[in-house]
């Protein structure tokens, strides 16, 4: 059992982590600027892009905790767009080198954060190099906000050459979904172009909850980073479909079978033993 700090914990892969760790016998504590009411796990505000706060939040809160002994970091703004340009870079780079750095002045070696499919060139106006699309080429990105979430990454490289004992493992998940958001996918093969800046990839919340939960048991140290998408896509349409109609000339690495995911998640699979349990055409 560990203490489990969870930034960004009031939003939705954050409750579902929360609930994932608990469930699994870990003691969790939310660190968010705002509170979800009736959630039944401890709760902290904290500003992040402070970084005594950070550091107040993961060294001890009187009458809540005394120490952490791991972080998932999810706290950003969560998409391009939201804000300017300047403003989305200033919040989540500074939020996200505020927790690394006072994740290790609190002795913490366990990191896991939200980094993000965004990273891979979407919306893929340029095509990708080849599907379905994995961890191995080079970061591509392609706005301010994927630009940030790149850096994450060098910056947790870096992090774990200064510190050999350290691990860091981004998780790049995929448009993160609820149940309560499946009532729209039967209406995306009404026009399947809409979905084509992420390759028809998702996430369902309680499957990425299962990956950052697998992460932080990963017996490693120094940096890794995965692909967290569902097994299968928004679509009915078969993926072989969709990638002659909307990605002709992109060569593919193996045949494409059914309705999988064009994100692969082979590799969080092999590494981490993660196997989504979810699926929008079961809900």
């Amino acid at each position: 059992m560990k203490r489990i700090a969870v930034t960004g914990g009031s939003g939705k892969l954050g409750r579902a982590v929360l609930d994932e760790l608990a469930e699994h016998g870990h003691r969790v504590v939310s660190l968010d600027r705002v509170p979800l009411p009736g959630s039944p796990h401890p709760f902290v505000q904290v500003d992040l892009g402070d970084y005594g706060d950070a550091v107040g939040s993961l060294t001890g809160v009187d009458s809540k905790y005394g120490f952490i002994d791991a972080v998932v970091h999810l706290a950003a703004l969560p998409a391009p767009g939201l804000r300017t340009n300047a403003a989305t870079f200033h919040a989540n780079m500074t939020a996200s080198y505020n927790v690394f750095a006072a994740a290790r002045a609190a002795g913490v070696t366990n990191i896991v954060w939200a980094s993000s499919e965004t990273v891979l060139g979407l919306p893929f106006t340029t095509p990708p190099p080849y599907l379905p699309v994995d961890e191995e080429y080079e970061a591509r990105p392609e706005s301010t906000y994927s630009l940030v979430k790149t850096l994450e990454e060098t910056m947790a490289a870096q992090l774990c050459r200064w510190a050999p004992d350290l691990k860091m493992i981004g998780l790049r998940f995929s448009n993160v979904m609820e149940p309560a958001d499946y009532a729209q996918f039967p209406g995306f093969d009404e026009d399947p172009a809409g979905r084509r800046w992420n390759l028809w990839s998702y996430i369902d919340a309680r499957d990425g909850a299962q990956a950052v939960r697998r992460a932080l048991d990963l017996d490693v140290t120094g940096l890794d980073v995965f692909l967290i998408a569902n097994a299968d896509t928004v679509s009915s349409i078969p993926s072989s479909e969709l990638a002659d109609r909307y990605f002709p000339d992109v060569p593919r690495k193996r045949e494409l079978t059914g309705t999988e995911s064009l994100q692969s998640i082979e590799k969080a699979r092999r590494v981490l033993g993660y196997e989504p349990q979810y699926s929008w055409r079961t809900a």
